[in-house]
């Protein structure tokens, strides 16, 4: 069983009380010598330390608590393919051979994630198939347009519309007008998932030192250092994967995201009946709202439910008063449910929703964060792709680093007010 924390928002969380076993954890002592440090062990490290020690690599992977202990570990367990920005807006921001070129790229983390999940025999509850729901009538007509777009643009033909009169087929609400199907989505336990990164990092000989905070990283002349309380690792070069929790290792790149708040709950077993007559589709769903729903079927027949609008750093009193009103919203059936578990945490959100990629002048520390939602996919492909990067193959690296971006305007210090100004005003527009 996963060691309880001070952190009473992953402690109390569904994923946790259904964790797999564990890795046995070390702490790391003394000095350590290694070709790349990696620091987090979310999805983004774990991808990159087990994709370079498969390359040759001596690996040493650092994190604060354990594997899967932040976002990677609390995330609503949702695949949905793809990135932030739509097709359209894809061709029209990026051109259209480039702007297929890294949406085909982008299609390849779903196929990454079930090769590790099948390769490795990680047992993480996968199951197939996402729906995005339209809020109203024009944004079922936006969906209609989407779908086309990837069609004519993308070439992807992965996608089925819902109707309005059969959007009941898919999840059983009287909210929705219709929807889309992505079928190469889907859903999984995400610590389950973590945990199976580490036990494979380890097993191709990755050193994975948990428990202790970094608490220096610099570059040096030959190479870089990053330093815990009573241990030092020396590495040629390093990978920060710490996605919302960047500021503290550089302040400049912390500029480039910050960290929102989200919450989910899961109520008590249902049992399957009553479960599948809420999602008849057992897919994953999310809706057209600017501040979003989001829920599933857990394996044992839990809904899995994650909504609400948090524009502060503060949590809330009660989360499961918090997000069980848009749960009841949508199901308003579920008065009588109990909610077994409430959890929450940081996702890193970028400017412009798209990923952060890069690397520093010098070309010793490589970065990625910022994956605005999508980082339950997005997160093995871009680890993996700077792993790859360090070993002279960038193509993916490249469509990844060269994705525009800008820091938040006023860097760490004015992101959360200007942030909160921009989400009550669509917030607003959801409820108008």
């Amino acid at each position: 069983m996963l060691p309880k924390t001070s952190d009473s928002l992953f402690d109390q969380s569904y994923y946790k009380a259904t964790a797999n076993a564990p890795l046995k954890l070390h702490e790391l002592w003394g000095d350590h010598h290694a070709d790349l440090v990696v620091i987090g062990a979310g999805y983004t490290g774990l991808a990159a330390a087990l994709r370079a020690a498969e390359q040759g690599l001596k690996v040493i992977l650092l994190e604060e608590y354990f594997p899967g202990f932040g976002a990677s570990g609390r995330n609503g367990g949702q695949l949905i393919p793809g990135l932030r920005w739509d097709a359209r807006t894809l061709i029209k921001t990026l051109g259209k051979e480039r702007g297929r070129a890294v949406f085909d790229l982008s299609l390849t983390a779903q196929k990454r994630v079930l090769e590790r999940v099948s390769k490795h025999h990680i047992d993480c509850d996968l199951k197939p198939g996402h729906a995005t729901m339209a809020w109203n009538e024009d944004h079922y007509r936006d969906l209609g347009e989407e779908a086309e777009s990837l069609a004519r643009d993308m070439g992807y033909s992965d996608i089925e519309m819902v109707t309005p009169e059969n959007a009941k087929s898919v999840v059983a609400s009287s909210l929705y007008h219709g929807g889309m199907i992505d079928k190469r989505g889907g859903h999984f336990h995400p610590l389950n998932y973590a945990l199976g990164l580490a036990k494979a990092a380890e097993a191709a000989g990755v050193k994975i030192y948990s428990n202790k905070k970094v608490i220096g990283f610099k570059e040096q002349k030959n190479g870089v250092w990053a330093g815990v309380e009573g241990g030092n690792v020396f590495a040629k070069s390093a990978m920060l994967a710490v996605d919302s929790k960047m500021s503290g290792l550089d302040r400049r790149l912390g500029g480039f995201a910050m960290p929102i708040l989200n919450y989910n709950i899961a109520t008590e077993p249902m049992g399957e009946a009553r479960a599948q007559a809420l999602i008849p589709s057992d897919m994953a769903i999310a809706d057209t709202r600017f501040v979003l729903n989001y829920f599933r079927l857990s394996a044992d027949n839990r809904l899995i439910f994650g909504g609400g609008e948090k524009y502060l750093p503060s949590m809330p009193s009660s989360v499961d008063e918090f997000v069980r009103k848009h749960m009841l919203q949508v199901f308003p059936d579920l008065a009588d449910v109990k909610i077994d578990y409430r959890w929450g945490g940081a996702v890193g959100v970028s400017r412009n929703r798209l990923p952060h990629v890069g690397q520093s002048s010098s070309g010793r520390t490589w970065f990625a964060h910022g994956f605005s939602g999508h980082g339950a996919l997005l997160t093995t492909l871009a680890g993996e792709a700077v792993a790859d990067a360090m070993a002279g193959q960038a193509e993916a690296y490249q469509l990844l680093a060269n994705l525009p971006s800008k820091p938040f305007p006023g860097g760490t210090l004015l992101r959360w007010p200007l942030h909160v100004a921009g989400m009550l005003y669509y917030a607003m527009r959801d409820r108008l």
